[in-house]
């Protein structure tokens, strides 16, 4: 039978319903999860009913290397003002998901200062002629190297502005996932369902998706303990853009539809917490 937890005990966790109870005799493992808080969302290829208590909206990437004047990629000749489609949605979401109290998680790249984990491969990718500037280089005027942890390079841009109450991620691969306590804090959270945002869609954004979608998130809906673990995906179209030809965000539009999840815009999700408040 139940028993009423020892007097006095206190909780251990982060996650209302991923905690133990601790006192000083007992340590409560069987702690009851919360009761989902259901919110039908319109998607494509189907509407999809997320529990809001086990969702995080993840932002990946909307730095100042990516997205602003002066940044890597401005610096280097590339279209930065194309990652700026995504700041206008995701400033009108993210005050209605932290009302919510879904968590907001932002998933950047933040190399070392040594550089000391990036193998040749990855300089390749952004140096690929052994010239020019890549990764840890220095920026002109004093900006700082680029996607240096810290830096001004890596900021997520001033209109993006993370609260203190948000979540920081540093990644040095293009998933998000790749040696990154990222799978470890959805856990902890005991999140089940990922809001993608950020740049570049077809890129870090759908690799970080793809990656989620092969960990299994999603699946196991209602559990509150990890086992059944999965990462439902939804991308919010309109919160991620790139500065990749049209044909690479119509491909991995398709491709998330097709094979690793759900397809949304902040608009239906505005609408859907709307008619959950009312």
């Amino acid at each position: 039978m139940p028993t009423q937890p020892e007097s006095g005990s206190r909780p251990l966790g982060i996650a209302p319903h991923y905690h133990w109870r601790a006192a000083r005799n007992e340590v409560d493992m069987a702690m009851p999860a919360p009761a989902p808080r259901a919110l039908r969302l319109r998607a494509e290829p189907q509407n999809v009913m997320i529990d809001l208590r086990r969702t995080a909206n993840v932002v990946i990437d909307m730095q100042n290397d990516f997205c602003t004047a002066g940044g890597w990629v401005d610096h280097i000749g590339g279209d930065f003002a194309a990652d700026r489609a995504a700041i206008a949605p995701p400033q009108a979401l993210l005050p209605a998901l932290r009302d919510a109290e879904v968590p907001v998680i932002w998933v950047n790249w933040g190399n070392r200062p040594d550089l000391a984990n990036m193998p040749p491969n990855q300089f390749h990718l952004y140096k690929n002629s052994g010239t020019g500037t890549g990764l840890g280089d220095p920026l002109p005027e004093g900006r700082g190297n680029v996607l240096e942890k810290d830096s001004w390079a890596a900021a997520v841009v001033d209109e993006l502005a993370p609260l203190l109450s948000d979540i920081r991620v540093d990644k040095h691969r293009i998933s998000g996932f790749w040696d990154t306590p990222l799978d470890s804090i959805l856990r902890n959270l005991g999140v089940k369902t990922m809001l993608f945002a950020g740049c570049n869609t077809d890129q870090c954004v759908l690799h970080s998706l793809t990656d989620a979608n092969f960990l299994g998130y999603g699946y196991g809906y209602g559990y509150g303990y990890g086992y059944g673990y999965g990462y439902g995906c939804v991308m919010l179209e309109d919160c991620c853009a790139t500065s990749s030809p049209p044909f690479c965000t119509e491909a991995t539009v398709w491709n998330v539809k097709k094979c690793f999840g759900f397809v949304s815009d902040s608009k239906q999700l505005l609408t859907a917490l709307a008619n959950l408040r009312a």
